[in-house]
């Protein structure tokens, strides 16, 4: 009998213990699981107006009571791609949105990469001051400088051009910057080693730093296209001949016409249209952006 009194309070404190555990245990649970499903219901409400542009694009009917619904509305039809087709001279849009876009980004390779040379690897008097001066180029908002933007270009008699809209664009600040860095990254001995090798300096920018220097070069191409793909307000100031809009402004003027009727399909199969290239672009060359932005600090 003594014994049996002995293991009693043994198996109690056990019993006591367990029962400690278990809800310190389901408490480190929900809190391991709290942060996704946070996640996922902050990426549930990101996607929710794609999702609601992908099914009313693919829809037949705009108007019906479940006309805000996430889930696609059957019989599913492509009607809506061949309307919004048929709307607008699309190839001439993209015609000049590629060439606005990619156009700039081709003029902005030249003068970063030239730039970013000279502020990482030479000196001079007065480099920081100027560098300083030139980054105050990023807390500038744009729309501040349209109006004298504007007034520059016709003094040139460039409005209601591609190419005047593309110059304001033509030096970045925050390419001078990415480059710069990424160009400080490269040991300076690599530059030495060619010049004494008999390259002139624009054989090295062009020829040893750049190839050096891709990821950094793919980031500000992820972010320069992009932002110039979707340039809206400043095309629209400056272009008037509508063989020359780009196509932002041409889908708001699709837009605007299809507003009037109600035609939500319509609209959200144009939207979808300018949006499928960098969609594409980005689902194709996703794992080198990422590379990209890793190797370039960009959060």
């Amino acid at each position: 009998m003594s014994v049996e009194t002995s293991d009693a309070p043994v198996m109690t404190g056990k019993k006591s213990q367990a029962g400690a555990r278990a809800p310190s245990m389901l408490l480190r649970g929900a809190r391991r699981s709290t942060l996704p499903v946070l996640l996922l219901c902050a990426a549930f409400l990101w996607m929710a107006p794609f999702l609601w542009m992908l099914s009313s694009a693919f829809s037949e009917s705009s108007f019906s009571p479940d006309m805000a619904s996430l889930l696609p509305r059957f019989p599913l039809t492509l009607q809506n791609f061949r309307e919004a087709w048929d709307s607008a001279d699309w190839l001439r849009l993209y015609a000049n949105t590629i060439f606005f876009s990619f156009g700039t980004f081709l003029v902005q390779l030249v003068t970063i990469t030239t730039a970013g040379y000279v502020f990482a690897y030479h000196e001079f008097r007065g480099k920081q001051t100027l560098f300083y001066l030139l980054l105050i180029q990023l807390m500038i908002m744009p729309v501040i400088m349209m109006v004298p933007n504007m007034m520059i270009l016709k003094q040139f008699g460039l409005l209601n051009t591609l190419t005047g809209v593309m110059m304001p664009y033509f030096a970045s600040a925050f390419g001078v910057f990415l480059m710069r860095q990424a160009f400080l990254s490269i040991p300076r001995e690599i530059e030495e080693a060619a010049l004494m090798e008999g390259c002139r300096w624009w054989q090295v920018v062009f020829r040893v730093l750049i190839p050096m220097s891709w990821p950094a070069i793919l980031a500000f191409a992820t972010v320069s296209i992009t932002y110039h793909w979707n340039e809206y307000l400043w095309p629209l100031m400056v272009l008037n001949d509508p063989d020359k809009q780009v196509l932002t402004v041409g889908l708001v003027s699709f837009a605007m016409g299809a507003e009037s009727g109600g035609q939500w399909g319509l609209i959200t199969a144009g939207t979808l249209m300018v949006c499928l290239p960098l969609m594409l672009a980005f689902i194709i060359f996703q794992k080198q952006f990422l590379k990209s932005f890793g190797f370039s600090g960009i959060k």
